[in-house]
């Protein structure tokens, strides 16, 4: 192979990669561009909540939350056990969790007094 041709294959490896690179992140993003989403990954940042934790503190209905932590647990960015009858929700995916502290650095102000540690 000509070295040309060798840096056009290595060009085209290295283009297939960033796609596929890409696409995963695009669904990494697209899995938390979604208010109630993101509130429920800042809270799992803090620790381990139960779906009810979670519906207090979007004040959605159960089933809404539920759906929700389906979705993040379909993506692979939370997980789950059963603590007697109660579900409990942790933070799965280490990305979310340093894209959930940047976004807190970032647009919440901890001295603000409408931001609480679980404010993006």
């Amino acid at each position: 192979m000509s070295q040309q041709n060798e840096t056009q294959h290595k060009s085209t490896a290295h283009s297939a990669k960033m796609l596929e690179n890409a696409e995963q992140t695009t669904d990494f993003l697209k899995s938390i561009a979604h208010a109630g989403r993101l509130m429920i990954l800042c809270r799992l940042a803090e620790g381990p909540a139960s779906v009810g934790e979670l519906e207090k503190l979007l004040s959605i209905r159960q089933a809404s939350v539920s759906k929700q932590l389906t979705r993040l647990k379909e993506e692979g960015l939370v997980d789950c056990k059963r603590n007697g009858r109660s579900i409990i929700y942790s933070l799965s995916d280490e990305r979310a969790r340093k894209l959930v502290n940047t976004l807190y650095e970032l647009f919440c102000n901890p001295s603000d007094e409408d931001c609480s540690s679980s404010c993006v």
